[in-house]
């Protein structure tokens, strides 16, 4: 696979370790990773999230969450929407909702990468990266 997309990659790869039940999965950081993380673990899709050293490298280790039993999943689905060759850009006007507002979508701004609720309450648009439901 190639890493043209490290955002898409780390989206497959939790969809990944939580299609095949793991406890948590190692992704390379970045601060976008980073910031992707934090917004999964405060809207609730994710038990935790840490910065573990790696050689010289430091990866994410995403702690996964399951309902009552891990065939309760809690992100029934993630997907990337902005890709390399086709960004997509939303205006405050124009936030997407996620399932009419139960998912999440999540949105790179100049105020950083936050939520679309957030980006409706600060007024700001921007890129948008993925949806989680």
């Amino acid at each position: 696979m190639s890493m043209s997309d490290p955002i898409a990659d780390m989206l497959t790869r939790i969809r990944n370790a939580n299609t095949a039940k793991h406890d948590s999965v190692l992704i390379p950081a970045s601060k976008m990773k980073k910031a992707i993380a934090e917004i999964l673990l405060k809207e609730g899709y994710i038990a935790s999230c840490e910065i573990v050293e790696n050689g010289k490298f430091q990866d994410i280790k995403i702690g996964l969450k399951y309902g009552a039993t891990k065939n309760d999943k809690i992100i029934s689905g993630i997907r990337k929407i902005s890709k390399p060759g086709l960004r997509v850009y939303a205006g405050k006007e124009n936030m997407p909702r996620v399932l009419g507002g139960l998912g999440t979508a999540i949105i790179s701004t100049n105020q950083g990468v936050i939520t679309d609720k957030e980006a409706r309450q600060k007024g700001v648009g921007g890129e948008v990266l993925a949806f989680v439901w």
